[in-house]
């Protein structure tokens, strides 16, 4: 089965597991918001089965409008998915961390480092001239491994 997953908000990331083939990719972005309109495009192109979203809520620090543009992006992630009538799964991020980066810390950087060991064929930077890792990424790889681990068994 085709699998998709969704870390959402403006870093967040995409990870696309098709054919056998695992890709990550950032988020992209039009201005300050997302580019719901590539977004929907990657989602079409793959064609997966499933789409696992991170389920998030408010944190506290959180400006206003910063938490209405995540919620808008958040909803919108979830419409293209509707449209596209592709079933989505939310999955909070304790439960994706207990199963993936169990025994580890519970971090960013954990994460980077499953993604390095678990799938060395995708970089984590986001374009040519980055050095620092993009967590939005590893987070996206994540829940795709997750997904993969607790969802494509049961369907």
């Amino acid at each position: 089965m085709n699998l998709a997953a969704v870390d959402p908000g403006l870093s967040g990331g995409l990870a696309i597991l098709h054919g056998g083939n695992v890709i990550a990719k950032p988020l992209p972005i039009a201005g300050k918001d997302l580019d719901l309109a590539t977004l929907a495009q990657w989602l079409k192109e793959s064609n997966p089965g499933l789409v696992v979203v991170e389920k998030v809520h408010s944190m506290p620090g959180q400006g206003v409008a910063s938490m209405f543009t995540f919620g808008k992006g958040f909803g919108a992630i979830l419409g293209i998915a509707a449209a596209l009538n592709i079933s989505v799964e939310l999955v909070t991020p304790q439960a994706w961390k207990k199963v993936v980066l169990a025994g580890s810390q519970k971090d960013k950087n954990a994460a980077i480092d499953y993604c390095r060991r678990a799938f060395p064929q995708v970089s984590l930077l986001p374009g040519p001239r980055c050095r620092k890792p993009h967590d939005g990424m590893a987070d996206a790889l994540c829940l795709l491994e997750y997904g993969r681990r607790v969802f494509s068994e049961t369907r």
